[in-house]
C-alpha cells in the first residue's frame, strides 16, 4: 500500500515548545518511531508543516539590517531542507541500512489571481502580545490575526496547482525510497505567461492541501493527516463535543471547522476521497497503526463502513 502522511501538530513543535534544534529533533524522533513501521511494510511519503520555522527564519532575516531579507519562497526552501534533514536522520536510525530516505525540494505552482493573495490567513512564526504585534505591523508591514490568546503573523495561502518535481518523486518511490517532499506545502511558485520561467512568490501553501494533491499524483491508497488530536470533532471545546469515526464527504459538506487548523484538513480529506474514491484519515500521530488499520482517527470514505455519521 502507498501511504502519504502529512505531519502536523506536535510532530514538530508544540505551541509551548522553544524553537530549538534539540526540541525539534526530539519531537521528530518520536514521529520517526511511529512512521518507521509503516516504511517497513508500505511505500511511504512524508509531508511536514513549517509554520513556526519559516516564521522564525523570517524574523532572523528581518533583524539583519545590512542585507535585503530573504523572501518567503526562499525561506520555504530553507525549511524544507532543514526539517527534511532531521526527518531523514531520525528515520534512517530505525530502518535497514539499504533503505533510502530522500528529501526532495519541491516547488508547487499557484495561480497569481488566487484570492488568497488579497486575504492573508496562514499563520507563520511565534505568538506575540497585541502590543508587540502592533509594533511589528507598523515597522514591517506584516498582517496579524489572533490565534488563541496571542497574535501571529499571517501570509497568503493560495491553492496548490501543480507539483513541479512529481516525476523524480515518483521515480524514487518506484525504487523503494521513503520520500520527504512538499514540506511546508511546497515552495509557492508562479509560471510565466509563456509557460516556461518559474519564479517564487511570497506565500505559504497549506501543507494538507499540498499533501492531498501529492496523494493524487503518486496514486496513494491512503492519505493520513497526523495531528495532535485524535480525530475531527463536532462542537469542539463544548460539553457536547463528539469525535467523528467513519464519515463520507457528504457528511462533512457544509459544516464549519476552524480555518487555521482543522478546516484545511477536512477540506483536503474530502477533496481526496471525492477525486479518488480512496480513504483519507485525520488523527493522532500516536494512533498511526490504528489509523492505517481503519480503527482509529476520523476516516473519510466514499461509502461509510460504520455507523458514526454526524
Amino acid at each position: 500500500m502507498r501511504i502519504v502522511v502529512a505531519l502536523g501538530g506536535n510532530a514538530l513543535l508544540r505551541r509551548s515548545d522553544p524553537m530549538t534544534t534539540a526540541v525539534q529533533r526530539r519531537n521528530i524522533r518520536t514521529a520517526a518511531q511511529a512512521l518507521a513501521p509503516l516504511a517497513a511494510e508500505h511505500s511511504l511519503v512524508v509531508v511536514h508543516g513549517n509554520g513556526p520555522q519559516v516564521g522564525l527564519l523570517s524574523l532572523q532575516a528581518e533583524s539583519y539590517r545590512d542585507a535585503e531579507p530573504y523572501p518567503l519562497d526562499v525561506l520555504d526552501a530553507g525549511t524544507q531542507g532543514m526539517i527534511g534533514y532531521l526527518i531523514q536522520q531520525e528515520l534512517r536510525q530505525l530502518l535497514p541500512a539499504d533503505r533510502s530516505v530522500v528529501t526532495v525540494l519541491t516547488m508547487i505552482t499557484v495561480d497569481p489571481d488566487d484570492p488568497a493573495f488579497a486575504n492573508p490567513t496562514k499563520f507563520v512564526g511565534p505568538g506575540y502580545p497585541q502590543e508587540a504585534a502592533d509594533a511589528l505591523r507598523t515597522d514591517k508591514g506584516w498582517a496579524f490575526r489572533q490565534d488563541g490568546a496571542a497574535w501571529r503573523r499571517v501570509v497568503p495561502s493560495p491553492q496548490p496547482q501543480q507539483i513541479i518535481e512529481i516525476e523524480p518523486i515518483s521515480w524514487l518511490l518506484e525504487r523503494g525510497a521513503v520520500v520527504v517532499c512538499a514540506g511546508g506545502g511546497g515552495i509557492p511558485t508562479l509560471r510565466s505567461a509563456a509557460g516556461g520561467r518559474l519564479s517564487g512568490v511570497e506565500a505559504v501553501i497549506d501543507k494538507d492541501l499540498a499533501g492531498e494533491l501529492l496523494s493524487e499524483d503518486v496514486g496513494a491508497d491512503l492519505f493520513v493527516m497526523a495531528t495532535d488530536v485524535d480525530g475531527v470533532y463536532l462542537d469542539w471545546g463544548t460539553p457536547t463535543q463528539r469525535r467523528l469515526g467513519d464519515v463520507t464527504p457528504e457528511d462533512l459538506t457544509g459544516r464549519a471547522f476552524a480555518a487555521g487548523s482543522m478546516g484545511p484538513k477536512v477540506e483536503a480529506a474530502v477533496r481526496f476521497v471525492v477525486k479518488t474514491g480512496r480513504r483519507a484519515a485525520i488523527g493522532s500521530l500516536a494512533d498511526i497503526p490504528g489509523i492505517v488499520a481503519g480503527t482509529a482517527g476520523t476516516n473519510v470514505v466514499a461509502r461509510a463502513r460504520a455507523t458514526n455519521p454526524p
